[in-house]
């Protein structure tokens, strides 16, 4: 079974609801479980009833839930930024550079990296501590901007680390005549910093294709666009390696029906079930009943027992 579970998909298919589910699951079969929200939408308060904040909180001792605040993340990746430069550029031009990062707060990219920044740090420092670590993403293009980060930006810092190399080495033969130029580069704070960078995002490359640890779950309900907008993330997820090994098909009709309306739905639904199996063929397809009320802490025991089949 992977350790590390992601729950995702298009807005509104049951993917916080799922996540919970899939999560009490794992507790209640006696694994110590974190349930992490990266949503900026964070339902998995109104689930629980309770409220869910920053920080860990145990639910019950193996159940123990988290929701990163994006605007809060966002805010201390900046801040981080600021520190470092401190100590690598001049005074004179610091102020500018602040001005520059506070802008860059608010720019497309910031939330996506710092929340990727604390998904990994939750990865790396909880992952002895649980036995399962789940978490319940963002609708699906937030999730793939997310995850897509490591592949995107791996190559960025190989450019920015050849530049600053370059610029340092003719730097080391204008003070130094070329001579201790591997002990000049190695002290270069700017360096250090690009290869943590680097390193950090080698570390969360490995864990997001090791299919032994990973395993992505795309939550869809039987309909024409959710269908559509699922198949293209996969797609997307699997060109960067990113295992996606199980389908959840949320709010399945009773059988039996009546009604000539939901008779039509019904059936309508049966050929979108097909289309499903066709199309993720290979695939672990977990078929969830329509409940008649929303999923509260209370219904959990209820539906958990249908994501015994996830993994």
């Amino acid at each position: 079974m992977s350790r590390i579970m992601f729950f995702g998909g298009k807005g509104g298919v049951g993917k916080t609801t799922s996540s919970a589910a899939y999560a009490f699951h794992c507790a209640d079969q006696g694994l110590k479980t974190l349930l992490v929200s990266t949503d900026p939408a964070h339902s998995l308060g109104d689930i629980f009833e309770q409220k869910i904040g920053a920080t860990i909180k145990e639910l019950n001792p193996c159940l123990h839930v988290l929701e990163i605040d994006p605007e809060q993340e966002s805010q201390k990746y900046i801040n981080d930024i600021k520190d470092n430069m401190k100590k690598v550029v001049s005074p004179v031009i610091i102020e500018e550079i602040e001005k520059q990062l506070d802008a860059a707060y608010v720019s497309p990219g910031a939330e996506e990296a710092a929340i990727f920044d604390r998904l990994v740090d939750i990865i790396t420092q909880y992952s002895e501590e649980y036995d399962k670590i789940v978490f319940d993403t963002a609708p699906t293009g937030h999730t793939l901007r997310l995850l897509s980060l490591p592949e995107l930006l791996g190559g960025w810092l190989d450019s920015l680390l050849a530049k600053r190399e370059k610029a340092l080495s003719l730097k080391s033969m204008m003070d130094l005549g070329n001579k201790n130029k591997h002990e000049y580069l190695l002290n270069d704070p700017i360096i250090g910093i690009l290869n943590r960078r680097k390193t950090n995002l080698e570390r969360a490359r490995s864990i997001l294709i090791d299919q032994k640890l990973l395993n992505f779950v795309f939550v869809m309900n039987p309909e024409r666009l959710v269908i559509e907008e699922t198949k293209k993330a996969v797609r997307v997820l699997e060109k960067y390696s990113i295992p996606v090994n199980s389908i959840v098909v949320n709010k399945l009709l009773p059988d039996n029906l009546q009604d000539d309306f939901w008779k039509q739905r019904k059936a309508l639904e049966s050929s979108y079930l097909q289309e499903i199996e066709q199309a993720f063929a290979g695939k672990n397809i977990v078929k969830i009943p329509l409940l008649n009320a929303d999923v509260r802490a209370a219904d959990l025991a209820r539906i958990a027992p249908f994501f015994a089949e996830v993994g």
